[in-house]
């Protein structure tokens, strides 16, 4: 009977049927990606067979509360587990040392932007999104498909009689397969063959056999009919597939620049430990000098206690930003999805690189306005010259500082949600085509064929009929004819499509205009990073400049200790105010892309700047 019951159902684990489904759900991705976006992707949700958290996990013996931190593979199975939970994923390789443990290893901003993919929570969860919608679109497409179905059944039938002679008890038995198809125009076929077979066991033990073939057609001639109406939830379907898509690539964008600016103030805040560190060292440094000098007669004591306070007060400025840069790396691990005590460490030359690039915009800028003719830092015009306060604009200095008409336009074309919103409004549209088609009167053709004979117990003595007969057939026709008296709630949904219509295309102008806002306010706020940097820049020269002045006027006696502290203040101030400008251009910049839609990023969540000059922009976005 195990075997019978195996053999009928082809011997199919659960595990084949996952299988299944995630290759019909990937085809429908991976189609769907080269359609709509013209790329290829090597999509999919199965986490890597040993992930960077687990190895961290692992290899640094770090706290766990059980076997579900180290993933789904790691679970202790329950009773009746229908599969085996050995991982599917790639290896996700990490830095590993001699004796093959995790090192204190430095994480680039691109590694962080890959180690991100693959272990952030947040990001599994939408791209698990997109896969349950194409899950959805292949039950939608299994409405149109031929379906079969075939079954077996079996029953001991008794009849008990106070005559033993009238007892009647048989069994009887039908196999029988059937056909089930819905056609997108409406039409539906469905046709089941069969045999019957009965014996009675008591009596003279008679036998028989029927064979029967049932078929049935129904088509709507009215309402309900036509691809539009009756294919629209497949059509629904496809398009919410796309959506998701769309919706997941957006995401990816403001997930990367997330990641991205996640890391970059963590660095920020490394800098400033660095700056106050430093500040520290010097104030311990200059006290220690104080006392010497007062010790020796040259400097009160006041000085000294001045010092002192400075002194203190630098050290409380290091210890908390030394507090703060461990909370803020605490909670980039979490967004990264890596456990909140492992140890590794971050790339602090990207802080370099960016002020790299922006030095070089600086010096783009100002031999711009050299050639200009324009006043320099250390230029001063006369005192009753005319005062110009020269308006900040946008030149050559950036990339991206490009013109607010054609960053409107590039946003226009290129946002992913913008594009999911114009197709929410054509779904609107057509739904209100169904509300419109469910007015009309039904009208529907039927008909029905009936070949061959059934057998019951009663027609056990009636000789086999094994063989279809056209001739000897019943066939029958109907057609069915509902009119529209009484649609009042039919009525009711058609009103309501269109409110929901109009709602869409108050959505669509709101994003539109939402759009708009985004892109000005960014490059309004490139800008100003852009004058952020110039003015700190200037700032930090002035602030060392004004050190070393104070430094050696103290050393010559020439000024009180208050002002080479007050020096070393601006100083550390400026150099903080630098860091957060450097980093709020090269943030600012990254937030502009991904507002104009112009960030790609790779299946392994890096990204890839486009130049807005190379785009070809449709006529009219």
């Amino acid at each position: 009977m195990a075997l019978a019951g195996c053999v009928a159902a082809g011997c199919r684990t659960p595990s084949d049927y996952r299988e299944d489904a995630d290759r019909a759900a990937l085809s429908i991705i991976e189609s769907t990606y080269r359609r709509a976006l013209g790329t290829e992707t090597e999509f999919t949700i199965e986490r890597p067979a040993w992930t960077l958290r687990r190895r961290l996990l692992v290899d640094q013996e770090l706290p766990v509360a059980g076997p579900a931190s180290f993933g789904t593979q790691a679970l202790d199975p329950v009773d009746y587990w229908p599969e085996d939970l050995s991982p599917r994923g790639p290896k996700e390789t990490v830095a590993r040392d001699a004796q093959g443990r995790s090192r204190d290893f430095v994480l680039t901003l691109m590694d962080a932007l890959g180690v991100a993919a693959r272990n952030s929570r947040d990001y599994q969860s939408r791209k698990e999104d997109v896969f349950r919608t194409a899950l959805d679109l292949d039950l939608a497409r299994n409405e149109f498909r031929t379906t079969f179905t075939g079954l077996l059944s079996g029953s001991l039938d008794s009849t008990l009689t106070s005559d033993p002679r009238t007892r009647v008890t048989g069994l009887e038995g039908t196999g029988s397969l059937g056909a089930t198809r819905l056609f997108q125009n409406g039409v539906a076929l469905s046709s089941l063959i069969g045999l019957d077979v009965v014996r009675l066991l008591t009596a003279e033990r008679n036998r028989s056999m029927g064979l029967f073939w049932d078929s049935s057609i129904s088509i709507p001639l009215m309402r309900g009919s036509g691809r539009h109406i009756v294919a629209e939830p497949l059509i629904q379907a496809e398009r919410d597939v796309l959506y998701a898509i769309l919706e997941f690539e957006r995401f990816k964008r403001t997930f990367a620049v997330q990641i991205s600016s996640s890391y970059l103030e963590v660095l920020q805040q490394a800098d400033q430990v660095k700056n106050a560190e430093q500040n520290y060292r010097s104030l311990i440094s200059s006290g220690r000098q104080l006392r010497r000098l007062a010790d020796a007669g040259r400097r009160p004591e006041l000085e000294v206690d001045q010092a002192r306070q400075d002194e203190l007060r630098a050290r409380d400025r290091w210890i908390s930003a030394i507090q703060s840069f461990k909370r803020q790396m605490d909670g980039f691990r979490i967004e990264l999805g890596l456990p909140t005590d492992a140890s590794f460490s971050l790339d602090r030359s990207e802080l370099e690189r960016v002020a790299e690039k922006s030095r070089s915009v600086l010096e783009a800028e100002a031999e711009s306005e050299a050639g200009a003719g324009g006043e320099g830092e250390d230029e001063v015009a006369d005192a009753d010259a005319p005062i110009t306060l020269p308006e900040p604009g946008f030149g050559q200095s950036g990339p991206f500082e490009i013109d607010p008409v054609l960053a409107v336009r590039i946003a226009l074309d290129k946002r992913r949600d913008l594009a999911v919103i114009q197709g929410r409004v054509f779904d609107a549209q057509r739904e209100v085509v169904v509300a419109a088609d469910a007015l009309r009167a039904e009208v529907s053709l039927l008909g029905t064929a009936s070949l061959g004979e059934r057998r019951t117990l009663g027609g056990a003595t009636l000789p086999d009929s094994t063989r279809l007969r056209y001739n000897d057939a019943t066939y029958e026709a109907l057609l069915s004819i509902d009119l529209p008296l009484e649609r009042t709630a039919e009525r009711n949904v058609y009103r309501d499509s269109w409110i929901l219509l109009e709602r869409a295309v108050r959505s669509l102008q709101e994003l539109e205009d939402q759009v708009k806002l985004e892109v000005r306010n960014q490059l309004r706020t490139l800008l100003e990073a852009r004058e952020g940097q110039r003015i700190q820049a200037t700032a930090v020269r002035l602030a060392e400049r004004r050190v070393n002045s104070a430094r050696l006027f103290l050393d010559a006696g020439r000024a009180q200790t208050r002002d080479l502290l007050e020096a070393q203040e601006a100083l550390i101030v400026a150099q903080n105010d630098l860091t957060a400008a450097l980093i709020a251009y090269r943030i600012a910049e990254l937030e502009l892309q991904r507002d104009l839609g112009l960030l790609e990023i790779t299946n392994d969540g890096l990204w890839q700047e486009t130049d807005h000059r190379e785009l070809e922009i449709k006529p009219g976005a």
